[in-house]
């Protein structure tokens, strides 16, 4: 399998980000991850925020918690649920923020510190407009950076998620090495992003080969081995959600794509200017075969 170094993830996120806001139909919130039709929501809007609102429940709950004082009312269930902040406000950390409409959507709404990481200087430009525009850069900011060697500015976490940027790390040892060094004990560590699923079919081999080549991806790997790579860093996965039956797979626009990438089968597509909807194509058919799902992890860090 092909793999991928910084220089070229940047590169793909400063090509591909514009297009990403321009065509992608949750440009206008920031958001340049999938929307997820999940219980409650009834607007696009929401799909879009369907992540984002997981997140922000703990975080409301670990807000409660710290205004009632560390330690005077918390019981075994509440310490399995909820972060158990020191202090506050919270901090929050994105890792591969994009253009910051997630931190911008929890700021916006609780009383919160954040700080996004991203490999792309144009993503970053972006973000830190977004904060300004927000009226948020006095409390969210924005850094370059590799999440997997995280610049010294950043500061030690309560919360830190990573929604669609893991498997494009160097490799998940080097990514939970580097959270277990920013998330304070007790706090949360969430991921969001496509798993594989073991399988023998002979077809799918070639459909993650043009996914990982499309969307430069890096770290693709099983439930299992998310949490055992996750327990060895120190952190306790709490449980995990499968969203795919909550995506938009059969989209009129994801089967034109799908006919053209099958017509053009022949030529050597992951290689050219379309890659990633070529990638995209591919990951719709993972999706909607079983060979990958699309799930949403929490864990706590121990200690």
């Amino acid at each position: 399998m092909v793999r991928f170094d910084v220089p070229q993830i940047r590169g793909y996120y400063d090509r591909q980000t514009a297009g990403f806001i321009a065509l992608g139909q949750g440009g206008s919130e920031g958001a340049i991850h999938r929307a997820v039709w999940g219980p409650g929501v009834t607007s696009r809007e929401q799909a879009f925020h369907f992540v984002d609102d997981q997140i922000a429940q703990r975080l409301a709950r670990g807000l409660a918690r710290a205004e009632r004082g560390a330690g005077t009312d918390r019981d075994a269930g509440a310490e399995q649920r909820d972060i158990s902040p020191l202090v506050t406000p919270l901090h929050v950390v994105d890792l591969g923020c994009g253009v910051g409409g997630s931190l911008a959507y929890l700021a916006a709404r609780l009383p919160i510190r954040g700080t996004g990481v991203t490999l792309s200087p144009v993503q970053a430009r972006l973000a830190r407009e977004r904060f300004q525009a927000l009226g948020l850069a006095n409390r969210v900011s924005c850094v370059e950076g590799d999440f997997t060697h995280l610049p010294a500015s950043v500061a030690p976490a309560d919360v830190a998620f990573a929604i669609e940027s893991f498997v494009h790390g160097s490799s998940p040892g080097a990514f939970f090495a580097q959270c277990a060094r920013l998330i304070r004990p007790g706090g949360t560590l969430v991921i969001c992003d496509d798993v594989r699923r073991p399988t023998t079919d002979p077809q799918a081999a070639r459909a993650l080969e043009r996914f990982q080549r499309g969307w430069h991806v890096n770290t693709l790997i099983t439930r299992a081995e998310l949490v055992a790579d996750a327990q060895a860093a120190g952190f306790l996965h709490e449980h995990s959600t499968d969203l795919t039956p909550w995506l938009e797979l059969h989209r009129p626009r994801d089967r034109a794509i799908s006919v053209f990438v099958a017509l053009c089968g022949w030529l050597p597509l992951d290689r050219t200017p379309v890659a990633h909807v070529v990638g995209g194509s591919a990951l719709q058919t993972c999706l909607a075969r079983g060979w990958v799902t699309y799930e949403l992890a929490w864990f706590r860090r121990t200690g």
